[in-house]
């Protein structure tokens, strides 16, 4: 049914929006990881809504449970499941909407697909389900730290307004301000971008970048399963996501290709490249570089606007927007893309070590 992901550190995520609780099991997990609950709550923090004047004003604490996989402090090897309970739904807020389909949402789609759906907060299709995806990621990047893996996204562009490439920025001040881009200057007009777009009662899409660094040599497969492919899958499984692309992208073909190519050189005992437009991944293998990517994101479909839809029965309606939603989602898409991208490279890295023979 889609609702789980990964093939040896493998996870499934249950639970609605405005159901008693959201949550995570997590099945592959390795033995002896020491499991920081601080960590863990850090990460949820940092999704969590309520946190700024330019995301959604619903207040949801997200303080996580752990069911089971965890003996004092430390992964056990079985699943760990991971429970957080819905505390601030409004159910109300949408009950206008019960037999009429929003625009750009799911509700038509679900609809056709199930005969029935959970029109509060959009059930199982709310963005809502993402912080058992950030609960899981905080654990893969529990473990990918205890091997040198460092993953880090931030927000790089809103509407027309662009950051500086990451190699030119410092990713430690992502946290500094409440847009998650680590230029400030940069930051200063996204958050007075989305301010304006929020008091116009509208919305506006974004793009987030991920970087992760010290990623082994040799994680994917050479075929279907390229690390970029599942890199891929796993951003565009995010809510409101539009795109994908990793290293030099779309900007790549517009180069030749004694432009593009990465020179090998040899840098004491390692072999690395001179450029990386190959974004760390050649042949769908990781090749021991940083693998840089971007994600798109469209402007959040929720406006407080009335725009023209139909109802169950084909009738010509009007929805108007209610509820509590994000102007922009991409600050709070931060976390959620550095969850994926952990699963990604965890499950990866699971796979390349039951591969070889000691």
């Amino acid at each position: 049914m889609g609702n789980s992901f990964g093939q040896l550190f493998k996870i499934t995520t249950f639970g609605e929006s405005h159901g008693v609780a959201i949550g995570v099991t997590i099945d592959g997990c390795p033995a002896g990881i020491e499991l920081d609950e601080a960590f863990i709550q850090s990460e949820l923090d940092r999704r969590k809504p309520g946190q700024s004047k330019i995301t959604t004003q619903r207040k949801e604490a997200d303080k996580f449970e752990i069911l089971s996989g965890v003996f004092e402090g430390k992964s056990t090897g079985m699943p760990i499941a991971i429970l957080i309970r819905n505390k601030d739904a409004k159910s109300k807020d949408y009950s206008h909407i019960a037999d009429k389909f929003r625009p750009s949402h799911a509700d038509y789609t679900y609809e056709k697909k199930y005969g029935l759906r959970d029109y509060r907060g959009g059930g199982r299709s709310s963005a809502r389900e993402t912080a058992a995806r950030v609960a899981a990621g905080a654990i893969a990047k529990l473990f990918l730290k205890s091997i040198g893996v460092d993953i880090n996204a931030y927000v790089s562009k809103v509407g027309d307004i662009s950051a500086p490439h990451y190699t030119q920025l410092d990713l430690s001040k992502t946290e500094s301000n409440i847009v998650r881009c680590p230029d400030q200057k940069t930051a200063d007009r996204m958050i007075e971008l989305i301010d304006s777009v929020r008091k116009d009662q509208d919305t506006i899409g974004g793009v987030v970048t991920g970087v992760i660094k010290g990623t082994p040599v040799g994680l994917g497969e050479p075929v279907f399963d390229k690390l970029h492919a599942e890199l891929g899958k796993a951003m565009l499984s995010i809510n409101a996501v539009k795109g994908f692309e990793y290293g030099s992208g779309f900007h790549g073909t517009t180069m030749r290709g004694s432009q593009h190519n990465d020179e090998y050189i040899k840098e004491g005992d390692q072999v690395k490249t001179k450029t990386n437009h190959s974004g760390g991944i050649q042949g769908g293998i990781s090749n021991g570089e940083d693998i840089y990517f971007n994600v798109a994101f469209k402007p959040v479909a929720t406006i407080m606007k009335d725009q023209q839809s139909v109802d169950k029965e084909g009738n010509e309606v009007t929805v108007s927007g209610k509820g509590r939603h994000d102007p922009c989602v991409v600050p709070r898409a931060v976390p959620i893309v550095e969850a994926m991208a952990a699963l990604v490279i965890a499950d990866f890295y699971m796979i390349g070590q039951s591969g070889k023979l000691r």
